[in-house]
């Protein structure tokens, strides 16, 4: 049997509790991104690999015109 009754949580309430679920929420979300980030190695950004081709061909072309240099002047 249905109540005669009136509804007893008012909107306000259920405004606050709604505001606290998304709190609770965020505040999930934040720790979980704070887990991931510690799982993961801090240097992983700066971590470069050794064979990296465009930092060895940068490298090669301003030697070039050194080594053109000193081929010339041994050359004579």
């Amino acid at each position: 049997m249905a109540s005669g009754g009136k509804k007893k949580t008012t909107m306000a309430k259920l405004d606050r509790e709604r505001k606290m679920r998304e709190k609770r929420m965020d505040k999930a979300a934040r720790k979980d991104a704070r887990k991931l980030a510690a799982e993961q190695p801090a240097d992983a950004e700066f971590d470069t690999p050794t064979g990296d081709v465009s930092d060895e061909t940068d490298r090669a072309h301003t030697r070039e015109p050194a080594l053109h240099a000193v081929a010339g002047v041994l050359n004579d």
